[in-house]
């Protein structure tokens, strides 16, 4: 079953990789509701079997939809990150090749220096994504805080270095479902390497190679 969902999720690592930059406004899509949200698909439909869509307005709803899709990416990179990190264990020049074991322990065997380095890129991509989507808080209602802005669409950051954006809209929205139904898989996926990794202690290679 594992093998079967890593291998799903390569297969649809060049779509899902593709940032999705999607219109400025979110009225070049039509409205932000859960009727026209694109990541529906058949057999299942919208899936939202708690009802935290059902009250939600169509801020709430860009907020919902913006956690997502930034979860997805960051679970795509992960699941990826896991392979690749020991795939080449102890044969990379990186750190001297001393790191080693399961992926879940390479991050406390980086050097002193370069976690802080890590963190600070994570700190500033981050920064740059809120400049972009999110409402300057000394202009938001001290109520609502988090309050994206109305011209930003959910995760469309202005990152498209290949050109991969559709002129369609139609086909813009299948780009953004495959981005989302990748993503939901990398989470699953992801969650899973953390588990399994915890659990016994044992690299996800390890176990394939086993």
């Amino acid at each position: 079953m594992m093998k079967l969902a890593i291998a799903s999720l390569l297969a649809g690592s060049a779509a899902a990789f593709a940032p999705v930059p999607a219109a400025r406004s979110s009225s070049s899509l039509g409205a932000f509701t859960v009727d026209d949200m694109p990541g529906a698909l058949a057999p299942v439909g919208f899936f939202d079997p708690l009802g935290f869509a059902t009250d939600a307005d169509e801020a709430t709803l860009k907020k919902y939809r913006e956690a997502e899709v930034t979860h997805g990416r960051v679970a795509m990179l992960a699941a990826i990150g896991f392979l690749v990190g020991e795939a080449v264990e102890g044969s990379t020049p990186l750190f001297d090749a001393q790191i080693t074991g399961p992926a879940i322990s390479h991050f406390p065997q980086i050097p002193v220096g370069w976690d802080l380095i890590i963190v600070t890129a994570i700190g500033f991509a981050e920064l740059q994504r809120a400049l972009v989507g999110w409402v300057n808080p000394k202009d938001a209602p001290v109520d609502q805080p988090g309050q994206l802005r109305d011209d930003y669409y959910p995760g469309d950051i202005g990152f498209d270095p290949l050109g991969l954006k559709p002129e369609d809209p139609e086909e813009l929205n299948l780009m953004i479902t495959k981005e989302l139904q990748n993503g939901r898989l990398a989470m699953l996926a992801a969650a899973g390497f953390l588990a399994q990794e915890a659990v016994d202690g044992k690299g996800i290679i390890e176990h394939f190679s086993s």
